[in-house]
C-alpha cells in the first residue's frame, strides 16, 4: 500500500508551489523575473529549473513567454499547500506560534511530513478551509473553497468588509499588522484613498464590543489584505 506515491524534489515543490502563488494572488502572467524576486533567486536559476519542471511536465513555457502550470503541476503544488498551510494552522492554533513565526517552519517541515500525517492533523483541527493568515487550504482531492474577496488596496471608498486573507510572505508585515491591531476576521472601511501618499485612510472594528477607530494604511500593507466586501 503506497500511501504516498513518490514526490517531486524539495526544489520542484517550491517552485510550483511559487508558481500557484503567484497565479492566485497575482494581477499579471508569471514570470522568471518576477519568480527570481520571490525565490531570492538568479533568472538563469529559474530558467534552468523551469526546464526541468518542462521536462517532468509540470509547466508550460515558451522561451520569453509566460509560465503556467499544466494540470500535474498544478496538483503538485495544491499538495505542498495543503501541507503548508495545514501545518501553519497547527502551529498556532496547538503549539502556540505566532501568525508571523509559522510560515518559515512550514516551509522546512512541508516537505519532511507524509501525507498521513497531513490527513491526521487536518482531522484533528476538524478539516479547516483557511489557514491562520486566511490563505483556502485544498482538500485531499485539490478542491478549494473559493470566496469573494478583492485587495484592500484596490477597494472604492465607502468600501466596507471584514478582512478575510493577508499576504504571510512578510514576517516584519505580519509583526506591523499585529502592532496596529489588524487582523483576520476584523471589519474595515474605506474612507479616503491617498495614492500620492501612498496610503489609504481606513476605519477599523476589530469586534462588537470595541470602538471604531480611525488609521492610516501604507500601500504596501494594504497589498497584503483582502476583504470580504458587504452586500450593498
Amino acid at each position: 500500500m503506497g500511501n504516498t506515491p513518490t514526490r517531486p524534489s524539495t526544489s520542484a515543490e517550491d517552485y510550483v508551489k511559487v508558481i500557484y502563488d503567484l497565479q492566485e494572488r497575482g494581477t499579471g502572467p508569471v514570470t522568471i523575473s518576477g519568480m527570481a524576486e520571490r525565490l531570492s533567486v538568479s533568472n538563469s536559476s529559474v530558467s534552468g529549473m523551469l526546464r526541468k519542471l518542462n521536462e517532468l511536465g509540470f509547466v508550460e513555457h515558451q522561451r520569453y513567454g509566460a509560465v503556467s502550470l499544466t494540470e500535474a503541476g498544478t496538483k503538485a503544488a495544491l499538495s505542498v499547500l495543503r501541507r503548508h498551510r495545514l501545518l501553519e494552522t497547527y502551529l498556532v492554533a496547538e503549539l502556540g506560534y505566532s501568525w508571523d513565526e509559522v510560515h518559515d517552519e512550514a516551509e522546512i517541515l512541508e516537505h519532511v511530513v507524509s501525507d498521513k500525517f497531513v490527513d491526521r492533523i487536518a482531522a484533528h483541527l476538524g478539516d479547516p478551509v483557511v489557514d491562520p493568515h486566511g490563505d483556502p487550504i485544498p482538500t485531499r482531492d485539490g478542491d478549494i473553497v473559493e470566496r469573494e474577496s478583492v485587495l484592500l488596496s484596490d477597494a472604492e471608498e465607502g468600501t466596507r468588509g471584514a478582512i478575510v486573507r493577508v499576504n504571510d510572505n512578510d514576517p516584519d508585515l505580519l509583526r506591523y499588522l499585529a502592532d496596529i491591531d489588524i487582523g483576520i476576521g476584523m471589519t474595515v472601511e474605506v474612507v479616503e484613498r491617498q495614492p500620492f501618499a501612498g496610503s489609504i485612510q481606513i476605519t477599523v472594528r476589530p469586534g462588537e464590543e470595541v470602538p471604531e477607530r480611525s488609521q492610516a494604511l501604507g500601500l504596501v500593507a494594504a497589498e497584503a489584505l483582502w476583504i470580504s466586501p458587504d452586500a450593498k
